[in-house]
């Protein structure tokens, strides 16, 4: 049963989110053609809309080529491309990008805007001082090459310090598994271009990654949800969507996830592993916030040690994101055709930076800051927690550590005219539907703890729960 989160509070017609969210499913290669939607009445009585609603929708999609009518049996895909790759069409570039907005909301240089729905720790938490201590300390060393291209797999010290971080959390990994990517997002990038083409079909988490959705439709793959629980992944919605697709790769982040701030559970780590045996794919871990988790954590790089795993993270959320530092840790095959892939599409990395990071990684420094920024992290979450209890909006689940907060907004089924609104007085919130694969409609917000001491979000908040 094709089964669609509606929003009757929004501002967008109810026809208009069928439509948008039937076609996203076809576009993304979700129904395939040759697929029978349910019949009018059928669907009416699903999503408790009239049938003169759904009629008007189907007619609209059957208009655009997405569907075909057929006499006395109902209405299917239709056959032909929509399109047959779709990173060549402009229509799924600018679906691709739509989110977009957030991303360039946060790096808005206006000291007055609060960041409420941001991906990264406040500037003023983080050590600038000691960056420039260590960057100063950089410019004196012999060893230093300032204007030469940097090793292709990275700088060779980094990496041996990287095999004794990872070892720290049980993950086996030599110096020769470890790629130094520009970020996390060109150590995904990299992961798609060498496993991905137009057509294929990837897992995510719902809620997930909203970034990487984007990356992901430019490639023309599918997303496939994969609901997430407190314990990670949905195993049970995970085994029923293996039931009927053949994803090549499954994208997920097991501690303080973003945006739940849920971290996985053994149990529910060993399955994912098992149906990722028995159904030949392979797992990327995304770990970016790991270095920010309050106690012991469960990884499955750690339970698999890299063979069916792919282990990405950085230092952007703890040291600096203007450094553009990130790692892959995989199986020796798999690192050395990366390093082909990283050299095709970007020769090097900057290897400056990544002295800078080893500097800071090696002389004490690293330590201290992260047990700093937990300590903060800490505070900051009670009482933006008690803070939210005021305005009446409920954390889902509660957060175990981390940056975000993910709540609930009670009596409101979509959140993204909540954050137009907020926008319109400098306030920049996460709307849920942005961390769906689809954008479908969500009553939730993502919310950075670091910035929700700000009284103005409070009023905002209160304000809103009274309209």
């Amino acid at each position: 049963m094709l089964q669609i989160a509606l929003a009757p509070d929004s501002g967008t017609p109810l026809v208009d989110q069928i439509v948008a969210a039937i076609r996203t499913r076809i576009d993304d290669r979700i129904l395939h053609p040759g697929a029978r939607l349910p019949p009018i009445r059928r669907f009416a009585e699903a999503h408790d809309v009239s049938r003169f609603t759904v009629v008007e929708a189907y007619d609209r999609l059957v208009a655009t080529g997405h569907l075909q009518s057929k006499r006395g049996s109902g209405f299917y895909v239709a056959s032909r491309a929509l399109p047959a790759r779709a990173a060549e069409s402009g229509e799924a570039i600018e679906r691709a990008i739509d989110a977009a907005w957030l991303m360039r909301e946060m790096a808005a240089d206006d000291p007055a805007r609060i960041l409420a729905g941001s991906g990264s720790l406040p500037a003023a938490w983080l050590d600038e001082a000691g960056v420039l201590r260590a960057l100063r300390a950089l410019s004196r060393r012999a060893d230093v090459r300032p204007v030469s291209y940097g090793s292709p797999q990275g700088y060779a010290p980094l990496r041996a310090q990287l095999q004794v971080r990872l070892a720290e959390i049980g993950i086996g990994a030599t110096p020769g598994q470890i790629v130094l990517t520009y970020g996390v997002h060109q150590a995904l990038d990299i992961i798609c271009r060498y496993f991905l083409k137009p057509g294929d079909c990837v897992l995510v988490d719902d809620p997930g990654y909203w970034n990487l959705f984007g990356n992901l439709r430019l490639y023309g793959v599918a997303l496939l949800g994969v609901p997430r629980t407190p314990d990670g992944p949905d195993t049970q919605a995970l085994e029923a969507l293996l039931a009927h697709h053949q994803p090549r790769l499954f994208f997920t982040h097991s501690v303080l996830h973003n945006p739940t701030a849920c971290n996985l559970s053994p149990a529910t780590a060993f399955r994912v592993l098992q149906l990722a045996e028995k159904h030949d794919f392979m797992i990327v871990e995304d770990d970016i916030y790991g270095d920010l988790a309050p106690d012991a954590a469960t990884r499955l790089a750690s339970l698999d040690q890299l063979s069916r795993v792919i282990y990405t993270s950085s230092f952007s959320k703890t040291i600096s994101g203007n450094l553009r530092v990130g790692f892959i840790a995989c199986r020796p095959d798999l690192a050395h055709r990366f390093t082909d892939v990283k050299i095709v599409t970007m020769m090097s990395s900057a290897e400056l930076s990544e002295q800078l990071i080893h500097q800071l990684l090696t002389d004490g420094h690293y330590r201290k800051l992260v047990e700093r920024l937990k300590g903060r992290l800490s505070e900051a979450t009670g009482q933006a927690l008690r803070m939210l209890e005021r305005v009446g909006l409920q954390p889902d689940p509660e957060p175990r550590g981390g940056p975000f907060v993910w709540a609930r907004v009670p009596g409101l089924a979509d959140t993204s005219e909540l954050a137009r609104r907020a926008a319109r007085d400098n306030i920049l919130l996460a709307p849920g539907s942005v961390f769906r694969p689809q954008s479908q409609p969500s009553g939730y917000l993502r919310l950075n703890v670091g910035f929700c001491a700000d009284p103005r979000l409070e009023r905002f908040l209160g304000d809103a729960r009274q309209k």
